[in-house]
């Protein structure tokens, strides 16, 4: 592997880890700081809206300033976001903790390029095994995510504000190692490109929107599952060091098997291992049946972290099959915004949905969801199947 991906991975952990922080936290902030539990998710919801809203400018931006300036513009954005956060905390700011969370979500936004320029780092035959090891720092951040946030959530006199210090000190460690990568030009090439394609043409190929469809459904899932486990799990009564443990376990489970995923996905191809990670985010979710007991949160959440890792990691290698270099950009950009749009709906419905449904009837809503990724999964390998 280049230099350039292993640095990525180190930048993909950083990330994930500031990442797993917010999770353990936000929605508990958001039930200290918002007038209503109705709201209590409203900080996740508004970081996964801004991660949606920083995916278009991120391509139109890669495609002007290249990948490393953008990846550093990026980094700034969520520090700025960080400092919002801190000021928030210390005087109880519900509205201000919203806008410094939409920020850093617009940073997570510009960074989940990583796993992109990753894959163009790359040769051709180990494209998919450089996407997996990008996405496989996420182990890294499974372990200092919830350590950070269970240690340093009362470090200081401010609950949480110690968490955020932190978070400020992953993402200094990650521009200070972007400052030192390569990165190719993403227009440079030996001979002339053809003409983008327009975007309708683009997406009438069968299995362009099917890879999109699949990624956007196995996030969005797995997101709104995840952003309510907090909060169901302090409704039943376990304290935070539970809760941090349960979300460590599943962070694992969503980034550990990416040693493999590479190396499964092209034995089985991509389609057949989307099936695989439906039929996992269908365990998952049947596991809510077992709560409130810990080791069936336990279960659950790794089952739901298999599930994303086997869908979501194959859909975004898939999605690179069908477009040409020059289309790159646009299409990725396209690509996270359908899956984080989707994902910052599950985000915000999952604090109303907790509250109304409650933890067991909410995971029997989602059923429908993974089914029909189910569905397109197999008709896509039928349709691969038939074409070749």
């Amino acid at each position: 592997m280049p230099p350039t991906v292993w640095g990525l991975t180190l930048c993909q952990a950083l990330l994930i880890s500031g990442n797993v922080l917010l999770i353990a936290t936000s929605p508990l902030i958001g039930a200290r700081l918002s007038p209503s539990a109705d709201w209590s998710t409203l900080p996740v919801a508004l970081q996964l809206l801004g991660l949606t809203a920083a995916t278009l400018p991120a391509g139109w931006l890669t495609a002007c300033l290249g990948r490393k300036r953008t990846f550093v513009l990026g980094n700034l954005v969520g520090l700025a976001g960080i400092a919002a956060c801190l000021l928030a905390l210390v005087q109880a700011h519900f509205g201000l903790f919203n806008l410094g969370t939409f920020a850093i979500g617009m940073s997570i936004g510009v960074g989940m390029l990583y796993r992109f320029a990753a894959l163009e780092a790359a040769p051709e035959p180990l494209r998919d095994s450089a996407l997996s090891w990008v996405m496989a720092g996420g182990v890294v951040a499974a372990l200092a995510g919830p350590w950070l946030a269970e240690h340093l959530r009362d470090a200081l006199a401010t609950p949480f504000l110690g968490s955020f210090l932190g978070l400020g000190g992953l993402y200094l460690a990650a521009l200070g190692l972007l400052a030192t990568l390569r990165f190719a030009p993403v227009t440079a090439r030996a001979t002339p490109l053809p003409p983008p394609r327009p975007v309708g043409q683009l997406l009438r190929q069968p299995l362009l929107p099917a890879a999109i469809a699949c990624a956007a459904l196995g996030y969005a899932v797995m997101n709104l599952a995840m952003t309510a486990t907090p909060l169901a799990m302090s409704h039943a009564g376990h304290d935070f060091g539970a809760v941090a443990e349960v979300i460590q376990w599943h962070m694992l489970a969503m980034f550990a098997p990416s040693f493999i995923t590479g190396r499964l996905t092209r034995r089985l191809g991509h389609a057949r291992m989307i099936a695989i990670g439906a039929l996992c985010l269908f365990a998952s979710l049947l596991c809510a049946w077992l709560t409130p007991a810990v080791w069936a949160f336990t279960l659950g959440l790794g089952l739901l972290g298999l599930g994303w890792n086997f869908t979501f990691l194959p859909a975004s290698a898939w999605l690179t099959t069908h477009y040409r270099a020059g289309e790159a950009p646009r299409v990725q950009a396209i690509n996270d915004c359908a899956v984080f749009a989707l994902t910052s709906l599950s985000a915000l419905a999952a604090g109303p949905l907790n509250a109304w449904l409650g933890w067991q009837r909410l995971n029997l809503w989602l059923l429908p969801a993974v089914l029909l990724l189910l569905v397109i999964a197999l008709r896509a390998a039928r349709v691969r199947h038939s074409d070749s």
